[in-house]
């Protein structure tokens, strides 16, 4: 389970975000492309825009459930 002790400093403010046991495997960034980008220094996935649309949510939580070691948590609103 994520840890929002733990986040990214890349991501932006909001309920959704991705931690430290990110492990690059890019899914996130497949399934929500508008919402994650990739830390190219870090090696790293982050939210890089929270979603702003009922389906951009949908497609992050699904991120959020596809994360092979859960590293996207949500804090709610």
């Amino acid at each position: 389970m994520a840890n929002s002790a733990n986040k990214s400093p890349k991501n932006v403010s909001g309920k959704f975000y991705v931690d430290d046991q990110c492990i690059d495997c890019d899914l996130c960034r497949e399934l929500a492309p508008d919402c994650f980008a990739r830390d190219h220094d870090a090696g790293t996935s982050f939210l890089s825009r929270q979603p702003t649309t009922p389906e951009e949510e949908e497609l992050c939580r699904e991120a959020l459930e596809s994360c092979p070691v859960s590293a996207i948590g949500d804090d709610g609103e």
